[in-house]
């Protein structure tokens, strides 16, 4: 069992950052964490996501550029940076745990563990 627990959201004008975190139980070493996100209306999307080592990882193309996903293993914590936001980044943020053996797919049915979303607005 993998518990998920994100934090970092908020509001903020187009052009500006906030850093996302997913703090996570101790089993989650070994498994890729991705960050999707939601917005109203919208199906829920691939964001970032990171292998078990931190050595790899895969960004959305609407991303690329601006956000970076990181993970510290010794905190159980994997990061989402945003920079240069716009408001099409206006969404609730999750971040998911599965268990692939490489960087894993930005596909929000292959993963098992959740957590509660955070909500990042973006205003212009």
């Amino acid at each position: 069992q993998v518990q998920l627990v994100e934090s970092g959201g908020g509001s903020v004008q187009a052009g500006g950052s906030l850093r996302l975190a997913c703090a996570a139980s101790t089993t989650y070493k070994s498994r890729t964490i991705a960050w999707f996100r939601q917005a109203p209306g919208k199906e829920r999307g691939g964001v970032a996501a990171i292998s078990p080592g931190g050595g790899t990882t895969a960004y959305a193309d609407s991303v690329k550029g601006r956000f970076t996903i990181t993970r510290d293993n010794a905190k159980n914590t994997v990061y989402l940076q945003m920079n240069r936001l716009k408001p099409e980044d206006t969404a609730i943020y999750y971040c998911a745990a599965g268990q692939f053996g490489y960087v894993g797919p930005l596909e929000p049915t292959r993963y098992s563990y959740w957590g509660q979303g955070t909500q990042v607005t973006v205003s212009s």
